[in-house]
């Protein structure tokens, strides 16, 4: 289908990457079909690139003439981003940045950069992503035990897509009933969705922020199940009050920073 559209209308870029996607990406067709209709080929890489770091998913760079990504989401950095290319394109890149859309370097950010690429070259970098996957996976085979649909049923990487609209409820009332609880998602469009983004019939759950904390595969599928909970009793209060005192038991037991003293 893309390979159609494609060739009908010879584009001068073809953009590959998604941000709810949860499969992986084969990037050796877009490069075909890039070459077929003489179409630059840019990768979006900013929520998988730390599964590629790690050598957990297909790696763009043989085939992408650009890559963007950015350094706050699985590479586990500061808020920023970071451009790839080929050297041939780079001063055209650079010029185009610099000085119509970016102002003074930030020090403490570009500083912080360096550390987390540091990180991810760590063998501990690698162990961390496989959880991440594996963790992913477990939420994913504990919501569908309870009930849920997930878009393509399943997962290859770090987040799900879960299809509320069998469940008469939309992605953003989802949302809200879970965070009452502590339980942090966000609302997102489904393929083929009625409903507009702002309100969407999904969320998307994601394992890296409770896998940097060291919760494995029976905390996520607590997580699951407590998502379970609190989705098929929507009017039911007391048990968002309860499960958000044993979500806030679960953090106390995984904190972020370990008291060194």
């Amino acid at each position: 289908k893309i390979r159609q559209i494609a060739k009908k209308h010879r584009p001068r870029l073809i953009i590959v990457g998604a941000s709810a996607y949860p499969r992986s990406i084969d990037f050796a067709p877009w490069r075909e079909i890039a070459d077929e209709v003489e179409a630059y080929l840019l990768a979006d890489v900013a929520h998988i690139i730390g599964l590629i770091a790690a050598g957990l998913h297909p790696d763009p760079i043989p085939y992408a003439d650009v890559i963007t990504a950015t350094t706050h989401k699985t590479l586990r950095g500061p808020r920023g981003g970071l451009i790839i290319c080929r050297k041939k394109y780079a001063s055209l890149i650079d010029k185009a940045i610099f000085p119509g859309t970016q102002g003074g370097p930030f020090m403490h950010t570009i500083a912080a950069k360096a550390i987390c690429f540091k990180e991810a070259m760590q063998p501990q970098f690698k162990e961390y992503q496989a959880q991440v996957i594996s963790n992913a996976r477990e939420l994913a085979k504990t919501l569908l035990g309870e009930g849920f649909r997930l878009v393509s049923g399943g997962t290859d990487n770090h987040l799900l897509l879960v299809d509320l609209s069998n469940k008469n409820m939309t992605g953003k009332e989802a949302a809200t009933l879970l965070e009452e609880a502590g339980i942090v998602t966000n609302k997102n469009s489904i393929p083929f969705d009625g409903k507009s983004p702002s309100v969407a019939s999904g969320i998307r759950p994601g394992t890296p922020a409770l896998t940097t904390r060291g919760m494995k595969e029976p905390e996520t599928k607590l997580i699951g199940e407590w998502i379970g909970k609190i989705l098929h009793n929507p009017k039911q209060g007391n048990i968002r009050k309860k499960i958000k005192e044993k979500v806030k038991e679960l953090c106390q037991r995984f904190p972020i920073y370990v008291n060194s003293s």
